[in-house]
């Protein structure tokens, strides 16, 4: 059994759901009389459900209550929910997790009925999964407190931790967790600059990326200034 864990980044991670997240939020928000300006999806990955809707106020002049739009977002979502699919490339690196020991958990921005209706629909939900959820800590990514959450409850040292991250938010988060941090995009978000210490995973090929840190020593999280955490 391998002495390290790692911990995933739900949505655009482990879960191919972006898209619906922000389909549910331009449904909701049509209903409730607004639109969305163009490429708006691309400014929201990896922010709760709170800072996308203090967003909205700012970007499109939103006046109703967090709570409003929060009902309207997850009745689209959660309609949805079930339709939806692991990211390519999980399995394979579920199967090098398994094979190699390696304990794993979910670390999300998003509240909890949407990370369990998720872990649902991919089949990823079963006793004993660590999964933190917006609603289990006090403030989530891209401050530390999710990712030092799950090393506590798997039992694991942050230094030992290895995140994968498909959202600037939450590289940062691992970083300042003192974890190692692999940037994984999506394949058509070349637009996403991640800090400097997280390692880049080719979009189409994280196993090869977490097989290799996995066979390393633990301390080659030093390799790479992870003292800078702001580009």
């Amino acid at each position: 059994m391998t002495d390290r864990a790692v911990l995933f980044d739900m949505d655009g991670t482990l879960v191919d759901s972006e898209g619906l997240h922000f389909d549910a939020m331009a449904q909701a928000l049509l209903e409730m009389g607004y639109s969305l300006p163009e490429r708006f999806a691309d400014r929201i990955t990896g922010m709760s459900g709170a800072d996308c809707h203090a967003l909205l106020q700012k970007t499109i002049g939103f006046t109703l209550p967090l709570a409003d739009y929060i009902a309207g977002k997850y009745r689209s979502y959660l309609a949805a929910a079930a339709r939806l699919k692991r990211r390519g490339g999980v399995d394979d690196v579920l199967t090098l997790l398994s094979q190699t020991r390696t304990p794993f958990a979910i670390v999300s921005n998003s509240d909890r009925i949407l990370v369990d209706a998720n872990l649902r629909a991919v089949d990823l939900q079963h006793p004993g999964l660590v999964s933190v959820s917006r609603n289990d800590v006090l403030r989530g990514k891209p401050d530390p407190e999710p990712y030092l959450r799950a090393a506590y409850l798997l039992g694991v040292s942050p230094r030992d931790c290895i995140v994968v991250e498909d959202s600037i938010p939450g590289a940062v988060a691992g970083l300042a967790a003192g974890m190692t941090v692999i940037g994984w995009p999506e394949p058509h978000r070349t637009d996403i600059v991640f800090p400097r210490a997280a390692i880049l995973a080719d979009p189409d090929d994280l196993s090869s990326a977490l097989a290799s840190l996995l066979s390393a020593p633990s301390d080659i999280r030093h390799f790479k200034d992870k003292t800078d955490v702001s580009r």
